[in-house]
């Protein structure tokens, strides 16, 4: 049963129900991947976690339009002081190579990652260089306004002067007056009026390799403004949802939420998102650490501190076992946990596929009402707050009940036809299409390829118990059982079920 929607919104620091500006269509932004390296698992997590944010409003009925854009120039090295060289600059730099060739690249292994995740594409994917023009006329409203000031070809924004009128640090928890006691000296900082001022365009240099003609000389755009260009020149100067991890919240989202009343004159979003960070072993996840691994060493399981690969599938499982703002912390363990969790729900929906109700028997009310709880607990929880971990839960208890039917434990005439069309409605619902797993493992061409397998495993098992060879035997149900399937032995012989 569909409920009402909450979403926590990090603006106001609480839960809030969903309520779009024109309904039934949704405008929801993303900060998209910065493309001058390959993208890392805090991008995987993001990105997976909006795509359920995506799927699910749009299986609520919604029009979503969702953009995530591609940063392809002007996200500088020191990202606080807006100072340092352009990352995909540099990296052209070093790899001799044009700008645009980087960008490529690394956006090529951007989608691939994120088809491997089975995410679903943006509506709109726009790039900052595809919007320069209308970055330079942001740039001339800000100074209209007042609030822009240039300084040796530089376009700053004047922070000190906005907080006489508007709120800054708002969304981020940060206090102007902090910020300003624990700047510290920067190169180029004599540019501006205060160490807090943030570029909106800058001045390039001779060596500078992107840059665009301007009213104030050569240069290019500032990395916040970007954003705010794209997201309103697709969604409206006010718009639904806009999220990315909280690493962005300052001072990228308070640039941009600056920069829109500035320039245009309104607050721009209305719900702000924050996924959280990740952790291995309860160590933040870094280069320095040695324990940072990406996507492709994970599912190859190449990278030293990793026992195996797990495949994309798992992976995602592994992201929507944890609420989306709470940390989610890498082990070898956790992942095999998680492989088998994932496993055991595509099995159940595989059993689930195959049950053919027949309406002979007596309905179990506890049992039937016990089946339609669990269903709208998936509802329940998915409304609240995109609570995937609580929702996998309602989700494994389906399972439970799936397995009870197709072993025979529990006559599916039990429970009445509604609640059984209610059971396979839903549970497809959630697996598929909200939390978007799929089978990896499935072949429309071998659809018994598990029942196969297994048979020969049994087979196999079957002629060492013959042969008295005792320690196969167990070695093939313990291992068996390690990635959660049961073997039964009786007279007739040997079967098989998920745990």
């Amino acid at each position: 049963m569909k409920g009402e929607l909450k979403i926590y919104n990090s603006l106001t620091r609480q839960k809030e129900v969903f309520v779009p500006q024109n309904p039934p269509h949704v405008g929801m932004y993303v900060c998209g991947p910065t493309v001058y390296s390959d993208a890392h698992l805090g991008n995987c997590r993001t990105f997976m976690f909006f795509d359920v944010v995506y799927r699910y409003l749009k299986h609520l009925g919604y029009k979503v339009r969702y953009v995530r854009n591609i940063t392809d120039v002007g996200h500088l090295e020191d990202e606080l002081a807006g100072e340092g060289e352009d990352k995909i600059a540099k990296k052209a730099r070093l790899e001799q190579l044009e700008p645009m060739e980087i960008v490529q690249n690394y956006t090529n292994g951007f989608r691939h990652v994120m088809r491997q995740m089975n995410t679903i594409p943006p509506s709109i994917e726009p790039t900052a260089t595809g919007h320069i023009l209308e970055q330079i006329e942001l740039v001339q409203k800000i100074i209209d306004a007042g609030y822009g000031y240039e300084s040796n070809g530089s376009i700053y924004f004047d922070v000190l002067k906005y907080a006489e009128k508007y709120p800054y640090g708002e969304l981020s928890g940060k206090v102007l007056e902090d910020l300003q006691n624990n700047s510290r000296e920067l190169s180029g900082q004599g540019e501006k009026r205060n160490p807090v001022d943030f570029s909106i365009w800058k001045k390039a240099s001779p060596e500078h390799i992107m840059r665009w003609n301007s009213p104030w000389g050569e240069g290019f755009p500032g990395w916040h403004l970007e954003c705010t260009v794209m997201s309103t020149k697709y969604l409206g100067e006010t718009f639904d949802i806009h999220g990315g991890g909280m690493d962005l919240q300052f001072p990228h989202h308070e640039c941009e939420i600056a920069q829109s009343v500035a320039g245009i004159g309104c607050v721009p979003v209305k719900y702000w998102i924050h996924t959280n960070m990740l952790t291995v072993e309860g160590k933040k996840m870094s280069k320095s650490l040695g324990n940072s691994f990406l996507p492709h060493e994970l599912f190859a399981g190449s990278h030293p501190s990793l026992e195996q690969g797990y495949s994309p599938m798992t992976v995602r499982f592994f992201f929507l076992q944890a609420h989306y703002r709470s940390t989610v912390d890498f082990s070898n363990e956790a992942l095999k946990a998680a492989e088998k969790g994932y496993k055991r729900l595509m099995n159940a929906q595989s059993l689930l596929s195959k049950l053919n109700y027949t309406n002979v028997g007596t309905v179990d009310v506890e049992l039937d009402n016990q089946i339609n709880e669990a269903c709208e607990n998936c509802y329940k929880h998915i409304d609240d707050d995109f609570n995937t971990a609580m929702t996998l839960a309602d989700l494994f208890e389906l399972s439970n009940k799936i397995n009870a039917f197709s072993n025979k434990q529990l006559p599916l005439a039990s429970i009445s036809e509604a609640t059984f069309n209610r059971l396979q409605t839903t549970f497809h619902a959630f697996v598929t299409d909200v939390l978007g797993l799929k089978d990896e493992a499935s072949d429309n061409s071998n659809d018994g390829l598990m029942d196969g397998v297994m048979d020969l495993l049994l087979n196999i098992r079957k002629e060492a118990r013959a042969n008295k060879d005792w320690a196969t035997s167990d070695k093939i149900r313990d291992e068996l059982k390690e990635i959660g399937l049961l073997v039964k032995d009786s007279k007739e012989g040997s079967s098989w079920s998920v745990l």
